[in-house]
């Protein structure tokens, strides 16, 4: 079925929520749904490859962009700047492919405003105990930096209302189902097909 053009889901959620590893399994199970590769100026974490998770830059380049207004959206989180590129959007949606956006709230206001349609999901930790474990397997002996990202967390889960889903990721195949029901549902949406394609095959 041809559609008008690729939808864009966004998806948030505090550091630990697990919406990376959600966002992964959706594109490959999922067919004709891509990732929009962030930018930012924040070192590779282990196992983490340029271009695919994210593409690395320095302050001064990232600053450029911004200059050139060549972002759809950006913002500073953990005092590195993250951004996205807003022709590689474009490119991707203009092609009739989907695409997922893992950004946090600040970014997702900014497209919500700038790029209306989009499909906005909060993921949710089950509880803000199991928030700290997981930052805490993830992030040993750096007691600090757990403590500002769980403040950072509970003004982030403040902003649920503004999404059009929740997903609270207690059981992750549970969490994944849900998603990857959404996905679904919104392709199916009227506003998503052709006309062009209803007229051609059923009322020539």
């Amino acid at each position: 079925m041809k559609k008008n053009r690729g939808i864009l889901f966004v998806v948030s959620g505090p550091s630990g929520a697990g919406k990376t590893t959600l966002y992964r399994k959706a594109i490959s199970v999922l067919p004709h749904l891509m990732h929009s590769v962030s930018y930012t100026t924040r070192s590779p974490r282990v196992g983490e490859v340029n271009g695919r998770d994210y593409t690395f830059i320095n302050r001064e380049e990232f600053m450029t962009m911004i200059h050139k207004k060549e972002f759809a959206e950006w913002a500073e989180m953990h005092g590195e700047l993250y951004g996205t590129a807003r022709k590689r959007l474009e490119e991707i949606m203009n092609s009739g492919v989907d695409a997922i956006l893992d950004i946090d709230v600040q970014g997702a206001m900014q497209l919500k405003e700038k790029l209306p349609g989009g499909v906005y999901i909060f993921i949710l930790p089950p509880s803000l105990e199991i928030l700290r474990e997981r930052l805490e397997q993830r992030m040993a002996n750096v007691k600090e930096e757990i403590e500002k990202r769980l403040a950072v967390a509970l003004e982030e889960m403040k902003k649920y209302l503004e999404y059009d889903y929740v997903i609270v990721n207690s059981i992750f195949e549970d969490a994944f189902k849900e998603l990857e029901s959404i996905i679904i549902a919104n392709r199916a949406r009227v506003e998503q097909i052709s006309s062009e394609w209803i007229k051609e095959n059923f009322f020539k």
